[in-house]
């Protein structure tokens, strides 16, 4: 199901200032709350569109990539990228809606939205790589699995990406073990509030005291690892394998690993998407008088039929000779650029005959069919 535009979720206009955001999320809240709707099974689901649309709205660069994108702008955000910069508990509080009170936990997050950990930060997900590999066009044209040596960072499995030993872990006292520093300034009737990650614990809500003597306590270690990747047959340039969860790791998820493909140029082919281009030459006779010649593939050795009186620069095509498509049906054709090679360092007697075929011309005055035309 499509999702719904969140300006029309807050039944504001795109050119909303944050005051309005602010009040429109407020009243909308005031009136779709659980706590004050508890015999409507649809309210949370109607809280959570609304805590979603004023989560992007009320971020500037999330709100940049909606109104730029649309909800495609915002693929690939986790839940807590997309509320991790809203305090909704200070929020419900100044809105007079009881704090945490939902039946559905004792977080909003546990209630709205999934679950979150004891520091109020949920895990994030790990970068993506990138690792561009280079493949023959035999490779792209057959398919073939090739592994590559991929170094890159890993939980550490002494500590389990903690980066402390068993008994080396203490709440942080800044942020009080939640991994943000939330700041409020009265002005008037207006609450100026000010959501920071904390510099003690950088978000995690602990302090490592006792470190990892594996890692030294940065809960990573980098390691060398091989992966084995499948090249499908029809990939060109530009292709990106995507391997999951071989990304870098954090304290959530693993990223995921994108292999992207360049295709070394062929000393006899060239490729033109799923076409293949070959120079082939030619003796002067063989082009003169017709005859089968054979033409290097990409599977062996292939029969060409020369037509008399072929010139150079002529073009053949052999069906279904080329790289085959990448969704599997079909292949492309192999094409041929026929070059007429000139006689060199010719014998006395091979000069005689060629001035003799010269002089035969003339006398039948450039018309060597006409003897067959006359039947």
């Amino acid at each position: 199901m499509a999702k719904r535009d969140y300006y029309e979720i807050l039944g504001i206009d795109r050119n909303a200032d944050q005051a309005t955001i602010k009040k429109a999320y407020r009243n909308l809240a005031m009136q779709n709350h659980p706590d004050k709707n508890p015999e409507d099974d649809q309210a949370a689901e109607k809280m959570k569109s609304l805590n979603e649309a004023y989560a992007v709205l009320c971020d500037s660069r999330k709100r940049g990539l909606y109104d730029r994108y649309g909800h495609a702008g915002l693929e690939g955000y986790t839940p807590e990228d997309i509320f991790g910069g809203v305090d909704f508990g200070s929020l419900f509080r100044e809105f007079g809606l009881g704090g945490f009170g939902f039946g559905f936990g004792d977080s909003i997050f546990e209630g709205f939205f999934g679950g979150r950990n004891s520091t109020g930060r949920g895990p994030r997900r790990g970068a993506d790589l990138r690792y561009d590999l280079r493949v023959t066009l035999e490779e792209v044209a057959f398919g073939a699995e090739k592994t590559i040596e991929l170094s890159k960072a890993e939980k550490c499995l002494a500590c389990g990406g903690t980066g402390a030993q068993p008994d080396g872990l203490v709440d942080c006292r800044r942020c009080r073990a939640t991994g943000q520093i939330v700041m409020e300034q009265r002005s008037g009737h207006s609450i100026i509030r000010q959501i920071t990650v904390c510099e003690d614990c950088r978000g995690k809500g602990k302090i490592v005291k006792k470190a990892c003597k594996e890692c030294k306590g940065k809960g990573m270690i980098r390691k060398t690892k091989n992966i084995a990747v499948n090249i499908p047959a029809g990939a060109d340039t530009g292709c990106s394998i995507r391997v999951e969860g071989e990304g870098e790791e954090t304290d959530g998820f693993p990223g995921d690993l994108y292999i992207v493909l360049g295709v070394e140029r062929h000393s006899l082919f060239e490729r033109h998407g799923n076409d293949i281009y070959l120079q082939k030459e030619v003796s002067f006779t063989t082009a003169t008088l017709g005859g089968q010649v054979d033409v290097p593939g990409l599977d062996g050795d292939l029969k060409l039929n020369v037509p008399e009186g072929t010139q150079t620069g002529a073009v053949f095509r052999i069906a279904s000779e080329g790289i085959p498509c990448l969704d599997g049906h079909g292949k492309g054709d192999e094409y041929v650029v026929l070059k007429v090679v000139t006689p060199t360092n010719l014998s006395p007697r091979e000069k005689a005959v060629l001035r003799d075929f010269e002089t035969l011309q003339q006398t039948s005055g450039g018309d060597n069919h006409g003897e067959d035309r006359k039947g």
